[in-house]
């Protein structure tokens, strides 16, 4: 029997999550966007992919950009 493919979500409304899949992906997504619709506008997280050892997968916050910065 295998042990699940762990794929774990860090910061923003998906801190915490974890999903679990079957096997390791053959090309993981770089990017990962969640999309909050509510009564009021929509807010779009971007989480972007990294490696933790005892997890495999992660996708982690993206830090929004400064409007100043170029």
């Amino acid at each position: 029997m295998t042990d699940p493919y762990l794929v774990r979500y860090v910061g923003g409304p998906l801190d915490g999550r974890v999903d679990t899949l079957p096997e390791l992906l053959d090309e993981p997504r770089e990017t990962v966007t969640h999309v909050h619709l509510h009564g009021g506008p929509k807010i779009v997280h971007h989480y972007d992919l990294s490696y933790a050892v005892e997890y495999g997968c992660e996708y982690r916050l993206r830090e929004p950009a400064d409007e100043g910065s170029v």
